[in-house]
């Protein structure tokens, strides 16, 4: 197993065809073939599930690609470091929706004119879900909203992870016009939150501040978007929360109430003893905002 040959599966993975790979890659299907053949007789498994010409990744292939993932990136880090950031490298950040929506593009744009070496790699994802994958080095770092407990500096001691707090957020719960003269949460009366999977702060906070914790009374519809959240509040169906960063990047209708919840801090979260110049490249630029 060599560097070269991860890199080839790593693109049949993604082509998932022998043919397409081999044009992306500037190789002869042949090679491409007898690549990815000696790997999993390496191996010792199958990688690739095949029938006639098509292709899908097995279980095991699936597993291998994550790690190889990982290897190529730690290959590249290395040669980051030593190098002194000579070669720019690269950098993957995850962020929540909100935070890519209303707080990166400034953020990555001021980066990228100093830094136009390094490569940006930015992927979104409920907060619990980036900071697992910062621990287990999918990402390197990520931007965040961490659990209010009393445990938060132990458990992310115990991840192995460091944070430093960025921007703070004032999280708004918006309102059907069906509501309209509420003024606390507890005078709600749709029975239905917009939010996205669990894992994210924002919809815990919610889930705390309506009740919605063991009450039957309530629905939970999982959204991909704030603008089929905010849809879904337009058509009276639920409330959701958001932060009002988000909120003022979009017009709602008129008639739609918000209410304030709480201030939350958004941290840049990152696995400790991680020391790349990419990376404090950009906490550099952080700091000049």
């Amino acid at each position: 197993m060599d560097l070269e040959s991860l890199r080839i599966f790593g693109t049949v993975a993604v082509e998932l065809s022998i043919t397409r790979a081999a044009t992306k890659l500037g190789r002869v299907q042949s090679n491409v073939t007898s690549r990815i053949q000696k790997l999993e007789a390496d191996m010792g498994v199958e990688l690739f599930v095949r029938s006639g010409k098509r292709m899908a990744l097995s279980c095991a292939g699936e597993r291998f690609l994550d790690y190889s993932k990982r290897i190529l990136a730690l290959e590249e880090e290395a040669r980051h470091v030593v190098t002194g950031g000579a070669h720019g490298g690269a950098l993957r950040i995850g962020s929540m929706e909100s935070t890519a929506a209303s707080r990166l593009p400034t953020l990555l744009s001021a980066y990228h004119t100093h830094h136009s070496a390094t490569r940006l790699e930015v992927s979104t994802g409920p907060s619990r879900t980036l900071l697992e994958q910062v621990r287990n080095g999918q990402l390197d770092c990520a931007f965040a909203a961490l659990p209010a407990t009393p445990d938060e500096p132990a458990m992310l001691l115990e991840l192995g992870l460091s944070a430093k707090a960025i921007w703070q957020e004032e999280l708004l719960l918006l309102l059907p016009t069906s509501e309209a003269g509420v003024q606390t949460p507890a005078q709600v009366r749709t029975r239905s939150l917009a939010a996205f999977k669990v894992g994210c702060t924002y919809r815990a906070i919610a889930e705390e501040t309506l009740g919605i914790v063991g009450n039957t009374e309530w629905k939970i519809q999982e959204m991909g978007s704030y603008h089929a959240m905010l849809a879904c509040v337009a058509a009276g169906a639920c409330v959701t929360i958001l932060p009002r960063s988000v909120l003022e990047l979009t017009q709602i209708p008129a008639g739609l109430q918000t209410l304030p919840l709480q201030h939350v801090d958004t941290f840049l979260v990152w696995r400790s003893g991680y020391d790349v110049p990419a990376f404090h490249n950009l906490l550099n630029q952080i700091d000049c905002q």
